[in-house]
C-alpha cells in the first residue's frame, strides 16, 4: 500500500476512535472500552512512527489504564497532526456554513438513511472551526458602528 494512502486510512481510524472514545465515556461505558481504546492509538502510533518519525519526538504512547478522555483527546491531536497530509473525508466535513458538503445531506435524505450520529459527529468535528470564522468574522467587524447623517 502506497505510504500516503496508508496515512489517510490510519488518520481516519483515529478520527473514529476518537468519537468512540468519547461517546462511550459520555455513556459511562467500562474499562474494556478504554483498554480498546488505548490500544487502538499506541499500535497507531507505532505504525504511523515508523512511517514518519517526525512524530515521534511529540507523541508518546498512552499508559494503561489510560481514560477514554485521555485516548479521544490523544486520537484527536494525532489526527490533527497530520492533518496538512491527509485529505478530509469527502462526507460531511463540517456543518454551519463550514466546507458542509449539501449533496452528500441530500442523497443521506433522500435514501431514508440518515444517521443522527452522522450530523453529531459532523457538528463535533467542525465546531472549531466555525467558532474560528465566527472570531475573525467578529474582529473583521469590530470597528463597525451605526451610520450617523455625518457619515453621508
Amino acid at each position: 500500500m502506497e505510504k500516503e494512502q496508508e496515512l489517510t486510512k490510519l488518520v481516519n481510524v483515529l478520527r473514529q476512535t476518537a468519537r468512540v472514545a468519547s461517546q462511550s465515556d459520555w455513556a459511562g461505558s467500562d474499562n474494556e472500552a478504554a483498554e480498546y481504546c488505548v490500544a487502538q492509538y499506541n499500535r497507531i502510533l507505532k505504525r504511523l512512527n515508523e512511517l514518519d518519525s517526525t512524530g515521534s519526538t511529540i507523541f508518546e504512547t498512552l499508559p494503561e489504564g489510560s481514560s477514554l478522555k485521555v485516548a479521544a483527546i490523544a486520537c484527536r491531536q494525532l489526527a490533527a497532526y497530520y492533518r496538512d497530509e491527509v485529505k478530509q473525508p469527502a462526507d460531511w466535513q463540517s456543518v454551519c456554513g463550514a466546507d458542509f458538503d449539501p449533496k452528500t445531506f441530500r442523497d443521506l435524505w433522500r435514501k431514508g438513511t440518515f444517521d443522527i450520529q452522522d450530523l453529531g459527529e459532523a457538528i463535533r468535528d467542525s465546531i472549531q472551526t466555525w467558532a474560528a470564522r465566527q472570531k475573525t468574522n467578529k474582529h473583521k467587524h469590530r470597528h463597525w458602528h451605526k451610520p450617523t447623517d455625518d457619515d453621508q
